[in-house]
């Protein structure tokens, strides 16, 4: 490496040898490198962290605050009586409803980076920053994803008109009482509640296509350790797929048609995680040793309300965000199966990356990265989305509609 001193009264710069051949030399083009690194750490980090973006109704929003879903709802044939004209049928389907869906206000995660921590630092400061920045964004994308699959679950259909019905959503009780808990981790009940669920979906016209399933990690892995077993666990496997596949945690192919993934990110007894119990009315799992808070950490409440800041009005700190629902409605909730279209997700901004430059820079000695995005997401076709609940009726208040 060598040292050049600048003649013209400028700040001497490092330059590397061999810059002809491509090296960066000058601020400018130092500060693209760091970005285009930026940039790829944060994608990957939400990608290899969100599940559920590929499995619903997406499409991007441009140019407006919604966007417009047509819902056309079911008709009927009759036979022509001779002589009469055919105008279309007498009861004037098929019947139309629109499904709105509002984009949630700008979602961000940001760190200020301090540039005399990054020259100390033995490791890279800023890829490690933008990977956590990627994991926060994925993290709520897919909880308010999987909560708005819940709503769809428990809403009726969008058809309004008299005289014509279109199904609604399904809840499926997992297990045959109305108390234990329990029941969300037996793997021969949770086949069963699966098999349920594919048919209440092929009764409802609802296509094969797209069908998935989202469990909690212990439901999943109890799925797993019954493979081979004499009862329904024997029938999980894609035989050609033992071995490896098994081990890895993504042995299970798919049970009715229905592909099985896992997340932390779904409503389960009102947490996110596992929700431990060992009594009488719980889950019968006993927490492990020191699993660290985060695992039991409460649903919250997502829909925002006004907040004022202190130099504005109470409508200037109004932020619109669709109706997640509360910790509350979640209290039975233990898994989701559904399809493509039961709901609809808008995005107006795909996650991207920010980094502050130049003079901002030169004042606070280091820079703030920020990732963000905008989306919304609500209930499109109630009749594909599946809510499995435990410990309680499907008619219980704890299942209530938000």
């Amino acid at each position: 490496m060598a040292v050049s001193q600048q003649s013209t009264g400028n700040p001497s710069s490092i330059t590397f040898a061999g810059a002809n051949n491509g090296a960066a030399t000058t601020t400018a083009a130092r500060r693209a490198l760091y970005l285009k690194l930026f940039s790829g750490e944060l994608f990957k980090g939400f990608q290899r962290n969100t599940i559920a973006r590929d499995l619903i109704t997406k499409r991007t929003l441009k140019n407006g605050r919604s966007m417009q879903f047509i819902f056309t709802g079911r008709t009927k044939s009759e036979y022509h009586i001779p002589g009469n004209n055919i105008l279309g049928n007498t009861d004037g389907a098929p019947p139309v409803a629109e499904v709105t869906i509002e984009c949630d206000d700008l979602l961000i995660s940001s760190a200020f980076v301090y540039e005399l921590d990054e020259t100390l630092a033995h490791y890279d400061l800023r890829g490690e920053i933008s990977r956590k920045i990627g994991y926060a964004l994925a993290e709520n994308y897919d909880r308010r994803i999987f909560r708005a699959i819940t709503k769809s679950a428990r809403s009726a259909g969008p058809i309004t008109k008299s005289t014509f019905v279109e199904p609604g959503g399904t809840q499926i009780r997992v297990g045959t009482t109305g108390t234990n808990k329990a029941d969300a981790y037996n793997p021969t009940m949770l086949v069963n509640a699966f098999y349920d669920a594919a048919a209440a979906l092929d009764e409802k016209g609802v296509s094969g296509e797209g069908r998935v399933a989202v469990l909690n990690p212990r439901q999943y892995y109890e799925l797993i350790q019954a493979v081979g077993g004499s009862g329904s666990g024997a029938y999980l496997i894609n035989r050609d797929e033992q071995g490896d596949a098994l081990q890895s945690g993504n042995g299970i192919i798919e049970i009715a048609g229905i592909r099985i993934y896992k997340s932390m990110n779904i409503p389960f007894f009102s947490n996110f995680g596992t929700k431990y119990g060992t009594s009488s009315n719980d889950t019968g799992v006993a927490e492990p040793t020191n699993t660290g808070s985060f695992v039991d950490e409460a649903m919250g409440n997502q829909q925002e309300i006004a907040v004022p800041t202190a130099n504005a009005s109470a409508n200037e700190g109004q932020r619109t965000v669709n109706d997640y629902g509360e910790e509350v409605k979640f209290s039975n909730s233990c898994g989701l199966i559904f399809q493509k279209e039961a709901v609809g997700l808008v995005e107006a901004i795909g996650p991207q990356v920010q980094v502050t430059s130049g003079d901002v820079s030169v004042i606070y000695q280091g820079d703030v990265i920020l990732g963000r995005l905008a989306m919304g997401v609500a209930p499109l076709n109630p009749a594909a989305a599946v809510e499995l609940v435990a410990g309680a009726a499907v008619n219980s208040g704890n299942t209530a509609a938000f």
